[in-house]
């Protein structure tokens, strides 16, 4: 059923008719819910489009979906505001950008009922006259468009060039493969032409750089507001001299045709006038202001604080931002209020049964037997089904029209229209309203290690044999008629070694420690530093197998099939799976469902989605009518964790406590008492827990969050419980998938390290520190309704910090937390900011691990020089968590002087913002530390000698050893033939780029893998070169001598000789029939073979052909002998 029928009810109700003809300006309207009906109404009413401004962003995202269940997708646009105020400097992000651009679009095209939602500051802030009027560029499968100008018309739009398309914005031309994320798409797309014509179109994901599904045509929107078009690079031109400083030097930039961070403020003085969003509008337009008094406030407070901002960075020109009565000037407005004032539109919410599913069904009942129509609307289909549940339980039967209708649609609210008789209800109101959770992010499949963390020349390196050299770059050399890339590697005492790109798997990049010792090639130096690793790693490796084996031995609880309240309770979640996390919860299930205790780790950073596997077990756990304990290191956690469990398990009949000090000491015993008895299913709590008067009535699952932050007398507690019921550990510090493979067998893992796919970069200033922009910053992130880190790393003097802060913005709420504060007041303050009663939290350092705070989206770090890189990473990972544009300040003192490591670690910083390289890097320290935390600190020394992959490989021996499995023999087999094998630069320019297909190529342990390797290549590059044609006939023919035992293949004189090749008498003569001119020695067991003028792939492929059909001769004779 479709919500639209329900206008109907709205627009022919008597106070509706009356709001139409009221006429007091502005109209005033009571709507203490269902603010989306009343737009979509009007809209419907007037056959025209209305202009709907909330408060903030977060509010208009709400209202513009709900308007969208009822007037469908194509009559409903959402214009974004920018991120930052004018005069910051600061360009819209390409999404926002590209999303308002497609928004105007709309809006000059409308006709009929059509709503434009906006948030009040978007809707004050002038906008280029231009905007929406730019035809977006259509890419579809047939067109004719030459690469060289689509990437014309791709900058044209303001899209920038790039290497590897991984964010909204970037393109990539390779050949005849044009990669683009355009502004407004959910993925990238990958043009493939031939020629000038688009042969296809396919979607592709960025943390792979694989296709996934095709698609027949896609728009590409601008993602710049202010483009360099030729009449405005003329204008900028003429400009320029009339100004002094900074302005002179933008508009001249411009003039030039490039496009710069903060570029479009500059368009106040390129265009005579800015025009408001409502002059976009038709004349004689509605513009509805939603929650009216708040919105009209945060209006005015935008207003005023970008006249400050104007002021503060030397601003003369017109004022971007107009008062909200101004900017609506020409335009109805409808004011619409929650309280008592205006016309009484007869919509209210459902009251105190909001979130109580009993209640709201018993009035619902109520409702119906008044004759009123009920609808129920949800998001998903498992909420439906949950809520015809709660539903029937009252004699009302959901999807029955007669009775409840059920629409799957996202509504900001239910409510209750009593003039037209019709009640509408959504999940929210049933089952309480969602914390924290915000849309679904996309998820990326895990990213191939070799994109981010590929050899860049500099970069340490370690040679399986020759141990840790620096990397070079590529060389290519052509020998004896052969042709080939080697890698070179530089060693100490300036010894250099080519490795030839085929052997590109015995080379890793050194991850361990800040700077390692080169080794001398041709000493024992670099045996010598494995040989003592290798014993550290037996002994350790030792351990692990006893604890694995006695635990082998100890029966436990088999847990149940799932139940179909199960399925229900996944369907329910709110995200997409991560392939991670979805191969994660089938491990644990399978653990349980075994009569063995499950001891199972999940690793992952914050935000992964860890939570939600622990949630699928306990509840599955309690499903078998078992108790589940969740054990957190800190209070807040716990109320995080709470709340979660407690929304995910609404629509069902399982009981969560939570056992903290914030409970009085009678609540606490009342839990305590709750959970001895059996009425508590779930309790959550911190080591409290764990303490010696808490008792289970039936404990079957116990959930252990961060374990590393506990004591050592709670872990020797839980090495108890381990013995007896199923654990589960989660750990936000990541393991890295080398070590998991390595204790594969030893210790149960899973990792979950997908990244949700719409994280934005994190805009990183880092300058000398400044007043107005540090208070800028705060100022802004609050007029969005965020929140803010103002990390200051002195504990002596955070207070004082905090009380200026509080003098210089009186109306922000703040918090403050250091390490040396009392535990129960610095979770009380963490708590503070988690409930949003705190704008800003002024801390130190403590805040670097484990808080999620999805609101909180500007950091502010007043003494950056002071930190170390690995701190810094970690401290802007606190920010960015949602799909909000998220800004880090790194600041350091302008007069005094910065140490040499400091300007290093600050420009590495200000370097890395995108997501891929810097949080690499930061990833790598953090699984060191992971690393320790699983094995034992004194690894960590270990670690650094060899480096992670030599470590990871030592410890996989030693495991297997340990184990009595045989160890698997690594052979090489030694191609040398007069071809041209190498990835050509024209083909793909970057090294880094090359040297992962070399890696990718030259470790493909099979046909199979390499014919995958070889389609993601097609996919990632296109048409194959001849070159690499041949590299890969060479790949091929590896893999067949490794399989038939071969270790050489060289050329003699016009022969082509293989050895060693097992062949008996009657084999060879066989032989000779199926292959011409072969003759075979067998003193030396070499084939001889003599090519007839075959040349590059195909000579490998000859050759290959070969040595099957010696194989096949030697099958025929042991068959028939």
């Amino acid at each position: 059923m479709s919500l639209d029928l329900l206008l109907d009810d709205m627009t022919g109700s008597e106070p509706f008719e009356r709001l139409l003809l009221e006429r007091a300006r502005p109209v005033l309207g009571r709507a203490e819910a269902g603010s989306d009906v009343v737009v979509a109404s009007l809209a419907r009413a007037l056959d025209a489009p209305v202009l709907a401004v909330a408060p903030g962003p977060p509010e208009a995202e709400v209202l513009a979906r709900g308007v969208t269940a009822f007037l469908g997708h194509d009559r409903v646009a959402l214009f974004p505001s920018w991120e930052a105020l004018p005069y910051e400097g600061i360009s819209p992000s390409p999404e926002t950008a590209g999303r308002r651009s497609q928004a105007a679009r709309s809006l000059r095209r409308a006709s009929g009922p059509f709503a434009l939602v906006a948030p009040a500051h978007a809707v004050l802030q002038g906008i280029v006259p231009t905007l929406g009027e730019t035809e977006p560029l259509l890419l579809a499968t047939g067109a004719t468009l030459p690469p060289d100008v689509l990437a014309e018309r791709l900058v044209g739009l303001g899209y920038a060039r790039a290497d590897v398309v991984e964010h909204r914005g970037e393109f990539a031309v390779r050949g005849g493969i044009v990669d683009v994320f355009p502004g407004t798409a959910r993925r990238p797309v990958r043009a493939e032409l031939f020629g000038d014509e688009i042969e296809s179109l396919r979607e592709f994901v960025p943390a792979t750089q694989l296709s996934t599904a095709r698609v027949g045509a896609v728009e590409v929107h601008p993602v710049r507001e202010l483009l360099t078009t030729p009449e405005l690079r003329e204008r900028a031109g003429r400009l320029a001299p009339r100004f002094v400083d900074r302005f002179r030097d933008q508009l001249t930039r411009f003039a030039d045709g490039l496009a710069f961070e903060g570029m479009e403020g500059l368009a106040p003085l390129l265009f005579d006038r800015l025009p408001n969003l409502a002059e976009l509008m038709p004349r004689g337009s509605w513009a509805v202001l939603v929650q009216a008094r708040r919105t009209l406030d945060r209006a005015r407070q935008a207003v005023e604080e970008s006249e400050a901002l104007a002021e503060a960075s030397g601003w003369f020109g017109p004022p971007v931002a107009r008062p909200l009565p101004e900017a609506l000037a020409g335009l109805t407005e409808l004011h619409l209020s929650e309280f008592a004032e205006g016309v009484d539109l007869g919509l209210d919410g459902w009251g105190s049964a909001k979130g109580n599913a009993p209640e709201l069904a018993r009035r619902m009942a109520d409702l119906s037997s008044r004759g009123y129509r009920l609808v129920v609307a949800a998001s998903g289909h498992g909420s439906l089904e949950r809520a015809r549940e709660v539903l029937a339980e009252r004699g009302l039967r959901l999807g029955d029209p007669g009775d409840v209708m059920a629409v799957e649609a996202e509504l900001s609210g239910g409510f209750v229209f009593a003039p037209g008789k019709l009640a509408v209800a959504t999940e929210e109101d049933l089952f309480g309203s969602r914390r924290h959770t915000r849309t679904a992010p996309r998820i990326a499949r895990r990213r191939t290690d070799a994109v981010a963390m590929e050899l860049e020349p500099g970069d340490y390196a370690v040679h399986r044999i020759h141990g840790v050299g620096r990397f070079l770059g590529i060389q290519r050399r052509a020998v004896a008629g052969a042709e080939r890339d080697y890698m070179v590697l530089e060693y100490a005492a300036g010894d250099r070694l080519s490795v030839p790109t085929d052997q590109v798997g015995m080379v890793a990049k050194y991850v361990g420690g800040e700077e390692p010792r080169l080794h001398r090639l041709g000493t024992s130096d670099w045996a010598r530093t494995t040989a003592k690793v290798k014993r550290a790693v037996r002994d350790m490796a030792g351990e692990l197998v006893r604890l694995y084996s006695v635990r082998m031995s100890v029966p436990g609880h088999a847990f149940g099939a799932d139940t179909p309240w199960q399925r229900e309770m996944e369907d329910a979640f709110p995200f997409e799976e991560t392939r991670d996390q979805l191969a994660a919860v089938d491990e644990v299930k399978r653990d349980m469902e075994t009569p063995k205790p499950m001891d199972r780790l999940i690793c992952g950073d914050v935000g992964y989605g860890k939570t939600e596997i622990a949630v699928r077990a306990a509840f599955k756990a309690v499903m078998d009518g078992k108790q589940v304990a969740v054990l957190v290191p800190t209070t807040l956690l716990a109320e995080q964790h709470s709340v979660t469990f407690s929304e995910r398990f609404a629509p069902f009949p399982v009981t969560v406590a939570m056992l903290s000090r914030f409970l009085s000491p009678a609540e606490q015993k009342r839990v305590v008492d709750d959970v001895k008895a059996g009425k508590v299913d779930v309790v959550i709590g911190t080591h409290r827990l764990i303490s010696g008067d808490v008792a289970f009535h039936d404990l079957g699952l116990v959930v252990v969050d961060e374990e590393q932050r506990f004591g050592v007398a709670h872990k020797e507690r839980l090495k108890k419980l381990r013995t007896s019921v199923d654990v589960l550990t989660m750990s936000a510090t990541p393991i890295p998938r080398t070590l998991e493979m390595a204790l594969t067998g030893i210790r149960d893992m899973s990792v979950v390290d997908t990244p949700p796919e719409d994280r934005q970069p994190v805009l990183t200033y880092v300058g000398p520190y400044e007043e107005g922009m540090a208070l800028g910053a705060v100022r802004r992130e609050l007029l969005r309704g965020g929140q803010v880190f103002w990390v200051h790393n002195r504990v002596a003097t955070v207070d004082r910090q905090a009380g200026w802060i509080a003098e210089e913005i009186p109306e922000a709420r703040i918090a403050v937390a250091h390490g040396q504060m009392d535990e129960a007041l610095l979770e009380k303050q963490m708590m503070r900011f988690w409930d949003r009663d705190a704008d800003v939290l002024v801390c130190t350092t403590i805040i670097e691990s484990g808080l999620d705070v999805p609101s909180a989206n500007t950091l502010v770090v007043d003494r950056a020089d002071r930190l170390g890189l690995s701190q810094m990473y970690q401290l802007r990972g606190r920010v960015g968590r949602s799909h909000e544009r998220a800004f880090s300040y790194f600041f350091f003192p302008p007069v005094s002087q910065l140490t040499e490591e400091a300007h290093e670690r600050l420009a590495t910083i200000s370097r890395h913002t995108a997501l891929g390289s810097g949080f690499q890097i930061a990833l790598r320290d953090l699984e060191i530390r992971g690393a320790g935390n699983l094995l034992g600190a004194e690894q960590h020394g270990h670690i650094a000698a060899v480096g992670f992959d030599t470590y990871a490989r030592l410890l996989r021996e030693a495991v297997a050893d340990l184990r009595g499995e045989p160890l698997p023999v690594e052979r090489e087999v030694k191609i040398d033939l007069p071809l041209k094998a190498y990835i050509p630069v024209g083909w793909v320019g970057q090294e880094a780029l090359r040297l992962e297909l070399y890696r990718a190529i030259a470790t493909a342990g099979d046909h199979q893998r390499l014919d995958e390797v070889r389609a993601e290549a097609v996919d990632r590059y296109g048409r194959l070169p001849e070159e690499v044609e041949t590299l890969l006939a060479v790949a091929s023919l590896r893999i067949t001598g490794l399989e038939l035992g071969v270790q050489e293949i060289t050329t003699y004189r016009d022969q082509v000789r293989v050895k060693p090749v097992a062949l008996a008498e009657a084999d060879a003569l066989a032989l000779a029939e199926r292959v011409g001119a072969a003759t075979y020695h067998a003193a030396t067991s070499t084939l001889n073979l003599l090519p007839a003028g075959e040349r590059g792939a195909e000579l490998a492929r000859w050759v290959e052909r070969a040595l099957r059909a010696a194989a096949r001769a030697r099958e025929a004779a042991s068959v028939t002998g």
